[in-house]
């Protein structure tokens, strides 16, 4: 099977996106693809050295004609620079905007034999295309792009629906990495925060307007009531200090811990009984499948791709967008029938084991990249343990 060079450019901070980017290329790499890494940072999953993985720095020059530094420019200069110097085969980019469009043009300097695979994760479709004076740029790039791929069917719909995208995407799903997310045993960490049998339910997110922290405040209030419990709130946003105050108010702060950003999230996962998603929009909902992989219900919305990823009433509970009436009663129910909890637990295993674990999607990306670059290669499908 031929090795192949891929660039991979991502936004490096913390985000689902970078995330499953920088995976990604580190199980690429694994299987000797030489992987190169084109970003403004290092990308914060990177971590420490893995063989097969190179980083090349964007670098934005600050000249005094530009009122402001143009990072775009820059960046599609520096994939070409690569392309030529490496001899990539490939680009695959994650976001259309800006991402695609400088892969775009990076192949016009380079020229037909690179290759642009583009990934689509949510933002950019929900959130971008719905300004008009960036709609005709984000269709550019989709139709240019040799494939596209989206992380749920719901975000190839949307796509479709409001871009007028009649091109194939394939359907990729996010996964986990069975070695890193599994059960992990955090007794001691646990007993941080609670004590004798209470329970704890947590939320992650960027704390956006679209997760709905104040909904998981709403939620975890009426559970507590019925079920002696705290939450534990990872991550930072625009809307914390708004959600600081909603706990104030309602006299909460003895039952909810701020843990701030976390990069090893499977141990701070593990230690949870529950994970909230209320979220009004989740083109995938990556927590929540790194929550099943560690065998953490979750209790949600029927927002976006959440549906394709818990199943209701066998990984997890799903409530319309807002009802936090109808996701307490869901949860509450979980953590007082042991049985109940336990069947949805191995559930939530044994779904992330088998549907969305990291050889599988690995193999589904080789494809797509064989397939664009017109290579007859049989990539075998693994067989996903539980």
């Amino acid at each position: 099977m031929k090795r192949l060079k891929i660039g991979i450019t991502c936004y490096p901070t913390l985000g689902g996106s970078g995330v499953v980017a920088t995976e990604l290329g580190k199980l690429l790499a694994e299987k000797g693809h030489e992987i190169h890494f084109i970003t403004h940072s290092v990308p914060f999953r990177l971590g420490q050295f893995h063989k097969n993985i190179f980083y090349h720095e964007v670098e934005v020059n600050d000249y005094y004609v530009f009122r402001y530094p143009p990072y775009d420019l820059s960046l599609a200069s520096k994939m070409a620079q690569v392309a030529k110097m490496q001899n990539l085969d490939l680009l695959h980019v994650h976001y259309a905007v800006p991402h695609a469009i400088c892969a775009y043009l990076a192949k016009q300097m380079v020229g037909d034999n690179l290759r642009t695979v583009t990934t689509l994760h949510g933002t950019d479709i929900t959130v971008l295309a719905q300004d008009e004076s960036l709609k005709d740029l984000i269709r550019l790039a989709i139709n240019r792009s040799d494939a596209v791929t989206a992380v749920s069917n719901d975000l190839i719909q949307e796509t479709r629906d409001m871009l007028d995208i009649v091109k194939p995407i394939d359907l990729t799903y996010n996964f986990v990495d069975k070695r890193v997310y599994y059960p992990r045993d955090c007794a001691s960490l646990r007993n941080d925060f609670v004590t004798g049998n209470e329970k704890i339910l947590m939320h992650i997110s960027n704390f956006r307007p679209v997760k709905r922290v104040s909904d998981v405040i709403d939620i975890f209030a009426k559970v507590q009531e019925q079920v002696p419990s705290k939450l534990l709130l990872v991550g930072e946003g625009p809307d914390l200090p708004k959600i600081q105050y909603k706990i104030r108010n309602m006299g909460l702060e003895d039952r909810v811990h701020f843990l701030g950003k976390q990069d090893d999230v499977a141990h701070v996962i593990s230690i949870a009984d529950l994970m909230l998603l209320p979220s009004e929009k989740e083109s995938f909902g990556l927590v929540a499948l790194e929550a099943m992989a560690c065998g953490v219900p979750t209790i949600g919305s029927f927002a976006g791709g959440i549906p394709e990823l818990v199943t209701h009433g066998e990984t997890g509970f799903l409530s319309p967008i807002g009802d936090t009436e109808d996701m307490a009663n869901h949860a509450t129910q979980l953590l007082q029938d042991e049985a109940l909890y336990n069947q949805f637990r191995e559930a939530c295993l044994t779904r992330a084991r088998t549907q969305f674990c990291n050889d599988l999607v690995t193999a589904e990306y080789e494809r797509i990249y064989y397939r664009v670059l017109g290579i007859d290669v049989d990539v075998p499908i693994p067989i996903c343990q539980e």
